[in-house]
């Protein structure tokens, strides 16, 4: 069993940048792959960045690529999304997710975290 609890959401003007933190607890962390999952309103979730367990693989939605930075360091059990350049329409609810296993591309994740609101005013 994993843990996930998500923090660094907040308001923030179009063109600005947050980070958000995703923290595990449990088991080891290092034998997930995880991902960050976003949830605008009315929407279904959508896949926007996934790590493998050891960070060397990173994939990420084209929506975000090149201003989004997925990172983790597993010394401190945590993932990290570093958000550049947002726009109002990545307003969305935040989730962290893993699944144990080396690497992951999906949604169908095991485990998953409280989710934190991004909101980004234009």
């Amino acid at each position: 069993q994993v843990q996930l609890v998500e923090s660094g959401g907040g308001l923030v003007q179009a063109g600005g940048s947050l980070r958000l933190s995703c923290a595990a607890s449990g088991r080891t962390f290092s034998n997930y792959a995880v991902g960050w999952i976003r949830q605008a309103p009315g929407k279904e979730r959508a896949f926007v960045a996934t790590i493998s367990r050891s960070g060397d693989s990173t994939v990420y939605a084209d929506s975000v690529k090149g201003r989004f930075t997925i990172s983790r360091d597993n010394a401190r059990n945590t993932v990290y999304l570093e958000m550049n350049a947002l726009r109002p329409e990545d307003t969305a609810v935040y989730y962290c997710a893993a699944k144990e296993t080396a690497a992951y591309l999906g949604m169908n994740y095991n485990y998953w975290g409280q989710g934190t609101q991004v909101t980004v005013s234009s």
